[in-house]
């Protein structure tokens, strides 16, 4: 085979072998979790959410091409006082009824940056609150950890992890969450953080 083919067919066999592989954030264990605090003069406010799903398309050898949506339902938001929490899930503030699903829309990473099984990058994506979406931007640490899943679960499980990071600010008058109002109490500047494990199980 002369060489220009052969380069050609190796080409062609690195393009279907390696394909991205899908995350699954729903985790079993129930442990991922996004963490949300509020600074406020009065009542400083920490809180998280649970209800974490959400997928993740992760290929190592090609990690600027990451694509995904996180899904966090709001009615799993909580904070250590009860009476404040069903306040927080009503119709005046998040309205967890009326629009169940807080979520992140990957729209692209820039400054991509890979050294071993970590990546960093600059995300964009979209941030859906209260029926509101608004362009977010993020640094991000992507964990890639091969053949991992069972020392998360069990022996066994085979499959690899990918852990996200990252933590940005959003303004809840952005969102139409009472702009404006009751700001000593609840500030206006909401900090969220997540770290979440996402597995893709192998046969």
């Amino acid at each position: 085979m002369k060489l220009p083919a052969l380069l050609a067919s190796l080409a062609l066999a690195a393009s279907v072998t390696a394909a991205p592989t899908s995350f699954d954030f729903k985790d079993p264990k129930g442990v991922n979790a996004v963490q949300f605090h509020l600074d406020s003069l009065l009542e400083p406010i920490a809180g998280t959410a649970g209800g974490v799903t959400g997928t993740v398309s992760f290929d190592p050898e090609a990690p600027a091409a990451t694509t995904g949506k996180i899904v966090v339902a709001a009615s799993s938001l909580k904070v250590p006082n009860s009476t404040m929490t069903e306040h927080l899930l009503g119709d005046g503030w998040i309205d967890a009824a009326g629009h169940p699903e807080i979520t992140f829309e990957l729209v692209k990473l820039d400054n991509v940056k890979t050294a071993g099984t970590t990546t960093t990058a600059d995300a964009t994506g979209k941030f859906t609150l209260k029926g509101v979406t608004k362009d977010v931007s993020l640094p991000v640490k992507l964990t890639y950890l091969p053949n991992a899943l069972e020392k998360r679960t069990k022996p066994g499980n085979k499959g690899d992890l990918l852990v996200v990071r990252g933590e940005f600010t959003i303004l809840r008058a952005d969102y139409g969450i009472k702009p404006g109002q009751n700001e000593d109490k609840v500030a206006n500047e909401i900090k969220l953080t997540l770290a979440i494990v996402g597995s893709a199980p192998k046969a």
